[in-house]
């Protein structure tokens, strides 16, 4: 299993060195065969006698970190969806992408992005899962900003990186919260108890946390921002990223910890209303885009809020339908991604007041929109898989589950309505682009170039996902009953409904699709006529201007505190750095009790020992009154030599040695260096530095003594010696015991010291032979 997952990441490592040979042979045709073998191997847990899988790699397991690897219903799910549209899309990139591109650097943030989701989706320890999760916002900046010298792709990618990463640090929060709660990092071990968690006073905020995380990922409103700016990047990272991958990300988070949270009623509360208020919100906006892929940004936007409300009922039928439309909306909106850029790419624009008429001159890319903006629109036509999911959705919204806050009662009233509200916006935004792209009259002076078919490579990809549309449409209970089913049980914790069927009878929910059907139809004719709506909702208002004025505010507040400390003074550096480690170290010393002095274990002090650090007291106060480089340096020496010499007293000869080799390099490397520099001058310092600098050198050296003398009187571990004089013979072969820790038990951390030293040395003997021309300072 973990070879599903870093298969991806180990082969992008190779994927520069194929792309020199990018003039003969696209780039892409070598990648090709990495998601289709993975999607290969995933296929194969497609079946009726399907169970749920455990694979285990020790990693930091001190830690309770491992590579936990859990292939359920759900993980398999977007297993499939990963490698599955991966395929599509890096065959679709191969003919949409030039070979004048840099498809090394695209095709490693590609693999890289598809390393992380794998992660995200089978990973049982929460802080793997954090991990690919974060890896997953940094390969999609990358992708987002892929076209680096367009400013639009810069902001886009910063913007995402910003929004999501923010959320992914609250996730972990969440993460560390739970896992404090549960005393385990495996997500299956918190689920097992998710009732320890619920009665933890501290659930709230770790479930307000991880939320925070989901709904960022996920574009869901507020954050839903970022998604738009993201359509920048190439098509091919829009219809992976952005259609079925990344932003289903938090809805999978969302599945994942249902059964944690599903029993606190404030989980439907929060989640039902983000979803229904983002599906509403997107759907309007979405017919105020004139750019394709604004318009399919925020038509995505919509589908996740209508996904995450679905989740947030928590019942068996809304979970099934959430999971059975998770695979709907990848194959509809996948489609329509690559016929967005299959348009831009043979008429040179995407502005859909430009465009128009282009049946005539693409029409089987039209033929392709029209079944995937139909199935969008969720129009009952039993070959369109997307209303199938649509009515199902319709059906959850009619059996909300009761509670005892007056909000949640509320939310049961108006939940339905706002469902057909969303739902007849999808259907407007739906014709709105299929028409204003396909329909009307050519506008072929608007037009960069004339328009033509693509070719059937390009086509391909779109012609595959279409195919699924229709096929999940005609057989929707052959991906039901094979894995739909298990990814609902995985989520819901029972057994839920298998059979889906096109008609039955005039039911609720189907009277509420004639009425989107009827609405959206009457909307879409009078589109121009209550088009004016936008200027007063939302008129100037924007989330963007917020974000951006935020943006703004804090830039200019970092940089004023960058340019506090940012002097180039040195001595300002080592008295910030000093003076933190000193506040924060003695403050956690003193509030958690570390402080600890025992005087009944200790030696006598001896006569010569007094003598020694008196000498080295004395060397240290006076380097601060010597007035030459010289002086200082030898005086330095003296303290350092009177260290070795304690080690000798305290019979550590190995110490001594090592401290006698140590100063004497030090004190030849000070001297060959600063032979050369001014004298010391007498300091003019005002009393305020001097201040300061008394409190960092006094404040710091009491500090290290506390902390010493806590470490010797304090026992809050077992030692260690007695393990290293009991195996020092029969692991390492030897007496001494000093030699065979250094030599085997630490034999790495020796290696790395000596090659320090002998760099040190090295140096040492450069400057020793260098020599300077007469007019070189």
């Amino acid at each position: 299993m973990i070879f599903s997952v870093l298969i991806p990441l180990l082969l992008a490592c190779f994927i520069p060195f194929i792309s020199k040979i990018k003039r003969t042979i696209h780039t892409g045709i070598f990648v090709l065969f990495i998601p289709l073998v993975i999607f290969i191997y995933f296929v194969q847990f497609i079946g009726t006698d399907f169970q749920p899988e455990r694979y285990t790699y020790q990693w930091i397991p001190s830690l309770g970190i491992n590579f936990d690897f859990y292939l359920d219903g759900l993980s398999l799910l977007f297993a499939l969806l990963i490698s599955g549209i991966g395929t599509l899309v890096v065959l679709y990139s191969i003919y949409y992408l030039d070979r004048s591109e840099r498809l090394g650097h695209f095709y490693v943030y590609l693999l890289m992005f598809m390393s992380a989701m794998l992660g995200v989706v089978l990973s049982d320890n929460v802080f793997v899962l954090y991990t690919f999760w974060e890896l997953t916002s940094i390969s999609s900046f990358l992708l987002i900003g892929y076209w680096h010298f367009k400013e639009k792709s810069r902001y886009g990618a910063l913007k995402s990186m910003m929004i999501t990463i923010f959320g992914g640090l609250s996730m972990f929060g969440g993460f560390v919260l739970l896992s404090t709660i549960t005393g385990t990092t495996s997500i299956r071990a918190m689920i097992a108890n998710a009732g320890i968690i619920l009665d933890n006073p501290y659930m709230p905020l770790a479930l307000g946390f991880i939320l925070l995380g989901a709904f960022t990922k996920s574009a869901q409103f507020p954050f839903h921002i970022w998604l738009p700016d993201a359509m920048e990047a190439p098509t091919p990272v829009s219809a992976y990223l952005h259609s079925a991958t990344m932003v289903k990300a938090g809805l999978y988070l969302v599945a994942r910890f249902s059964p944690v949270f599903s029993g606190f009623e404030w989980f439907f509360i929060i989640v039902s209303l983000t979803g229904i208020v983002t599906l509403c919100w997107a759907s309007y906006m979405a017919v105020h885009q004139t750019d394709l892929k604004a318009i399919l940004a925020f038509s995505t936007i919509s589908q996740l809020g209508m996904i995450m409300a679905m989740l947030g009922f928590g019942t068996g039928a809304a979970v099934f339908a959430a999971l059975f439309h998770i695979l709907n909306h990848a194959t509809f909106k996948g489609s329509m991604f690559m016929v967005a850029g299959t348009v831009d790419h043979e008429t040179g624009t995407r502005d859909i007041r430009k465009l128009g008429g282009l049946y005539t001159f693409m029409p089987m890319t039209a033929t392709l929109a029209l079944f995937g903006t139909f199935s969008m629109a969720g129009i009952p036509l039993p070959f369109l898989n997307g209303f199938y999911s649509k009515e199902l959705f319709f059906e959850s919204t009619l059996d909300l589950p009761e509670g005892a806050h007056a909000i949640t009662g509320f939310l049961v009233e108006a939940i339905p309505y706002l469902a057909v509200l969303g739902s007849i916006f999808t259907f407007v935004y739906s014709l709105y682009f299929l028409f204003g792209t396909f329909g009307g009259k050519p506008q072929l002076d608007q037009l960069a170039k004339k328009p033509h078919e693509a070719p059937f490579g390009m086509l391909l990809s779109p012609i595959i996902l279409v195919l699924g549309v229709i096929l999940i449409g005609l057989f929707p209970n052959a991906v039901n009953g094979t894995f739909i089913a298990y990814a609902a049980e995985a989520v819901y914790g029972e057994e839920v409904i298998k059979d889906v069927h096109f008609w039955h009878g005039l039911s609720p929910a189907f009277q509420m699709s004639l009425v989107v059907v009827g609405l959206g139809a009457l909307l879409v004719a009078t589109r121009t006529k209550w088009n004016r709506i936008y200027q007063v909702i939302p008129g100037k208002w924007s989330i963007n201007k917020a974000y951006d004025a935020i943006m703004t505010k804090l830039d200019a507040w970092t940089k004023n505190v960058t340019t506090f400390y940012m002097t180039g003074s040195l001595r300002l550096y080592m008295a910030l750095i000093l003076s933190t480690i000193l506040i924060v170290t003695a403050g956690f010393m003193f509030t958690t009790g570390g402080l600890t002095i025992d005087t009944s274990n200790l030696a006598p002090v001896s006569g010569v020992e007094i003598t020694v650090a008196l000498v080295i007291t004395a060397a240290a106060i006076g380097t601060i009154f010597a007035k030459r480089n010289v002086a200082a340096i030898l005086i330095v020496g003296v303290a350092g030599y009177g260290v070795a010499l304690l080690f000798v007293i305290y019979r550590a000869p190995d110490l001594a040695l090592t401290q006698l080799v140590v100063e004497t390099v030090s004190v030849a490397l000070f001297l060959l260096c600063f032979y050369h520099l001014p004298n010391l001058k007498k300091r003019t310092d005002p009393l305020r530095t001097k201040a300061v600098n008394a409190f960092v050198s006094v404040g710091f050296g009491a500090l290290v003594t506390l902390v010493s003398i806590s470490a010797h009187s304090s026992d809050w571990f077992g030692t260690i010696s007695d393990y290293f004089l009991e195996t020092s013979h029969s692991l390492g072969g030897g007496d001494n015991v000093v030699n065979v820790i250094l030599v085997d038990m630490r034999g790495l951390d020796t290696l790395f010291e000596i090659a320090v030293l002998g760099i040190a040395v090295l140096a040492i003997y450069t400057l020793i032979k260098l020599k300077t021309d007469k007019g070189e300072k």
